[in-house]
């Protein structure tokens, strides 16, 4: 006799397609996912400086069909393997579809762990992007503070310090 099993926050349709549950997805990037904002120096940009804002989430190969689920769920980003950690990564990095997709969800299932405030400043972040908030001295300079007030034990390519010496020297950003 067959048996129906059914994986944890998921729920099978008549068509025996499996939907994942929001609260599932919320609380599964409560524990393991990451908003961030990496900066990288560009002189083909405006100001000299990209910004990327991502929302990622990473599992060893034994979880990849969590992170195909998630990426079906949204329906957006990409998953990658990564030699450095030798993980999967599920990521979104496109403003357009960070704004449609990801933060709407976030914003209606609410995060519950201390994420909730790097959830936050992202959001705010991408919302200073899509003004082009990023293309003058004063919103670069809150877009890099809240930044680096995010995620505070993660890598950075660039000290905060750096970063804001390049717009100290850049008197031309429109």
């Amino acid at each position: 006799m067959k048996q129906n099993v059914q994986h944890v926050g998921s729920r099978l349709h008549k068509k025996s397609t499996m939907e994942l549950d929001p609260w599932y997805v919320t609380g599964f990037i409560d524990g393991e996912g990451c908003f961030s904002v990496s900066f990288t120096q560009r002189n083909k940009m405006i100001t000299g400086i990209e910004i990327r804002p991502s929302f990622s989430v990473s599992q060893n190969r034994r979880s990849l069909q969590a992170l195909e689920q998630i990426h079906a769920y949204f329906g957006c980003g990409a998953i990658r393997f990564s030699r450095h950690d030798q993980t999967y990564k599920y990521e979104v990095r496109s403003i357009g579809d960070i704004r449609k997709l990801i933060i709407p969800h976030f914003k209606k299932y609410s995060l519950k762990t201390s994420k909730l405030h790097d959830f936050i400043l992202f959001s705010d972040i991408c919302d200073q992007i899509a003004a082009s908030k990023h293309l003058n001295k004063d919103g670069l300079r809150s877009i890099i503070d809240n930044a680096y007030i995010m995620n505070e034990s993660g890598k950075r390519k660039y000290a905060k310090e750096q970063l804001l010496k390049l717009i100290k020297r850049d008197e031309d950003i429109v």
